[in-house]
């Protein structure tokens, strides 16, 4: 809720896909805008983001009740359930959006060791950090910034050991059953087993390092989403609930991962929460490219 919403222009989101030489790791890069003295919202889960907040100050608090102040330069690990926070303003916030290959390659932390918490992300830039925050806090627009980040992100990935490739084949086929209308976790396992020859275990231990969860609750997660991008979009619940048990399963499921039930969603008018639900990259993973980044890409 924005407290004063009266005196302050709503806040804005901008997305920016990503393309050229960090493509294969990262789907976009966004510029949040709060100009309000205090704005609280919730967020949805996610796989990860590298986050830099140029102005502003803020707290999350995580599913368990705990609560992380945010940093100027921090990586969110990938969520169990939905989060909340507060901005205490005027907010400005350039993110980057990882795809699971980027979370291996750009930040080299197993993904379940961090899920629900916040990374001081100055340790991935190292002595590059200050000079980095330096040339944001002088940028306002999403481009500049992209500009400035991209060299870095590249210095980075060449500094943490790279994706295996037996890997890709894991990750597609993570992919495709995501997106799948009803996946069940004996799809998976044997979708992988026949592309890549991972056993059950391996599969399990994968899916902890890239997504920070088993295939169960991965499950869940990609199977609440996609019931509430739906329910976002306007379809009646009837078109919705077939996957899950009943109606207050599919509700309990909703908000337990968006932290919003079927009604608070219609209709909803944050800005981030709309166009993470009006955007299947976010979550039903995008295509795993296999090659790696080209460093004279444009």
């Amino acid at each position: 809720m924005d407290t004063d919403a009266e005196h302050a222009p709503a806040p804005t989101i901008k997305l920016k896909r990503a393309k050229g030489r960090l493509l294969p790791h990262v789907e976009a890069y966004y510029l949040f805008r709060a100009d309000g003295t205090e704005f609280e919202s919730t967020e949805r889960v996610d796989i990860g983001q590298i986050r830099f907040l140029i102005r502003g100050e803020g707290e999350m608090t995580f599913p368990d009740g705990h609560v992380e102040k945010m940093k100027p330069i921090m990586v969110a690990g990938p969520g169990t359930a939905a989060a909340s926070y507060r901005l205490h303003g005027p907010a400005l916030c350039f993110g980057v959006v990882l795809r699971a290959i980027g979370w291996k390659a750009l930040i080299g932390i197993p993904a379940h060791k961090v899920t629900d918490h916040i990374i001081d992300g100055e340790k991935l830039f190292c002595e590059r950090a200050p000079r980095l925050l330096e040339q944001l806090r002088d940028m306002t627009e999403l481009d500049e910034m992209i500009s400035a980040i991209a060299p870095q992100l590249i210095m980075r990935q060449e500094e943490v050991k790279p994706v295996p490739e037996p890997h890709f084949p894991f990750l597609n086929a993570v992919r495709e059953w995501a997106a799948s209308e009803d996946p069940t976790i004996d799809a998976l396992y044997g979708t992988i087993e026949e592309t890549s020859g991972l056993g059950e275990r391996q599969v399990q231990r994968l899916c902890l390092e890239y997504f920070g969860g088993p295939p169960t609750k991965l499950k869940r997660k990609f199977r609440a989403i996609r019931a509430a991008m739906q329910i976002f979009q306007g379809a009646p619940i009837s078109d919705v609930v077939g996957p899950f048990a009943d109606q207050s399963h599919m509700i309990n499921e909703v908000k337990h991962f968006t932290g919003h039930t079927p009604t608070s969603l219609r209709g909803n008018r944050d800005p981030a929460l709309a166009l993470t639900l009006q955007n299947e990259g976010f979550h039903f993973l995008p295509e795993v490219i296999p090659e790696p980044v080209d460093l004279r890409a444009a």
